[in-house]
């Protein structure tokens, strides 16, 4: 049995991991790199997760990281506190539960689940056109044939995935109803900035989340909380700005959104040293996070022609773990069925 799967970020990964043995799989990515939103860069001695930040410790990834690779494997175990759009800073949000990276960076957990398995991986490779044949048949944007396949995994945000299944060469009633529901699903769009200081900052929180969404800034993260993330002596902050900031400035040059970011962060911080950083990056996000879920009934009617989807949107929250769990059951149930 051989099995397409679109997308390289977590959900992609997980899906690969529980083929396992059981199928030859081959992962196409538009990207040069794999992980999506496990993102991990490196600078003058520093490592910074710009998009996700940690994974919790629920659902598949409570017992599967520890014992994937455990090496490096570290928990940022500081806790998450809260601020509203007045400023104020209070204590508690987060429960009990770790959240885990790796000393190298969140980027390590799909290249670690795609290291278990014989995957081949195309990057550089964006899938244009599906089209159901005795299995499915994939080109890429180009034109080029990429292959036919028994099975077929689905990891795009959703609107990037409806946009696929829209032209796909697939009669069946359900393709459009799967369009529609996947086109419904709301994103959250993020811009991220990384602002890096030469001092280290003292506070008693590993993060800061806005909660009454009247805020510039939605996340405020401290890198140097991470084991082997900062040298001693140093500060990365990761700020994702809040939505609609994002939205319209969205693919600004990084020097304006840091600026406007630092700006903001020395005055909820109380501490003008936070307006200066001496070095600066940024991403942006378009489909950061979803808002919503999607009806999983209808999705699971797809498997009856060997199509598959995972991701987090499926389950309507833009978590690390929720992506690992739905890669995780695709790849089982492709299994079932082979």
């Amino acid at each position: 049995m051989n099995v397409a799967i679109v997308g390289a970020g977590v959900a992609g990964a997980g899906a690969a991991y529980a083929l396992d043995d059981a199928a030859d799989v081959t992962v196409f990515e538009k990207a040069s790199s794999i992980g999506g939103r496990t993102a991990t860069r490196r600078r003058d001695g520093c490592r910074y997760d710009y998009g996700a930040n940690y994974c919790k410790d629920e659902g598949s990834a409570d017992d599967l990281l520890p014992d994937l690779d455990a090496s490096g494997l570290v928990d940022v175990d500081a806790p998450v506190w809260t601020f509203d759009g007045a400023n104020e800073i209070s204590e508690g949000h987060d429960s009990d539960e770790r959240k885990w990276t790796y000393r190298d960076g969140i980027e390590q957990l799909p290249h670690r689940l795609f290291e278990r398995t014989d995957a081949t991986i195309e990057t550089d490779t964006r899938i244009g056109g599906i089209e159901r044949t005795d299995g499915w048949r994939l080109e890429n944007v180009a034109g080029d044939d990429c292959g036919e396949f028994d099975a077929l995994v689905c990891t795009p945000p959703a609107p990037q995935t409806a946009e696929l299944l829209a032209s796909a060469g697939w009669e069946n009633e359900l393709r459009e109803q799967l369009v529609g529901t996947m086109n419904a699903v709301p994103y959250r769009t993020t811009v991220t900035a990384v602002l890096h200081y030469p001092f280290t900052l003292d506070r008693p929180y590993y993060a800061l989340v806005n909660t009454d969404g009247e805020h510039e800034i939605g996340w405020l993260s401290r890198e140097e909380c991470k084991p082997g993330h900062v040298p001693e002596g140093e500060s990365v902050l990761i700020v994702q700005l809040a939505p609609d900031w994002s939205a319209e400035r969205y693919g600004e040059p990084t020097e304006e959104i840091a600026a406007a970011a630092a700006d903001s962060v020395a005055e909820l911080l109380d501490d003008e040293r936070l307006a200066a950083p001496d070095w600066v990056d940024s991403k942006g996000w378009r489909l950061a996070q979803p808002d919503d879920g999607v009806e999983t009934e209808l999705l699971a009617r797809a498997a009856a022609d060997g199509l598959f989807f995972a991701g987090d949107w499926i389950a309507g929250e833009g978590r690390i773990h929720l992506a690992l769990d739905s890669g995780l059951d695709a790849g089982k149930r492709i299994r079932e069925r082979a």
